[in-house]
């Protein structure tokens, strides 16, 4: 990964720690779940491709995605120069940076606990 990928995805990191409140569920199954579909549709959004919303949970990922999206094309413009492969690979680093983070890097004990 070059420094250029590297700060740009941890500038989208900055904005989703700082404004998602959506990376706090709590249990691990349940970050990776909505990681893999919010950012899945976020690069969807991103690269005006069709996203499947016909399921109540999908939906519920969607309306985060889109206001994720909408807020990386504002706050962020150099997005809108990507191509969609370069959008693809920066998301893609971006959903490995968050997952470790948010879960396999997370200290949060009451992610692996059994009982909760």
């Amino acid at each position: 990964m070059t420094d250029m990928t590297k700060d740009r995805v941890e500038q989208l990191i900055d904005y989703i720690m700082k404004k998602c409140l959506w990376q706090f569920h709590s249990r691990n199954w349940d970050r990776e779940r909505q990681n893999k579909g919010i950012l899945g549709m976020t690069t969807a959004l991103l690269c005006d491709e069709p996203v499947d919303i016909e399921d109540p949970k999908e939906r519920c990922y969607w309306v985060d995605a889109v206001v994720l999206a909408d807020a990386y094309r504002t706050r962020y413009p150099w997005i809108n120069t990507l191509s969609k492969d370069e959008i693809r690979e920066l998301m893609a680093a971006l959903h490995a940076r968050l997952d470790h983070l948010t879960i396999t890097g997370s200290l949060n004990a009451e992610l692996t606990d059994k009982n909760y």
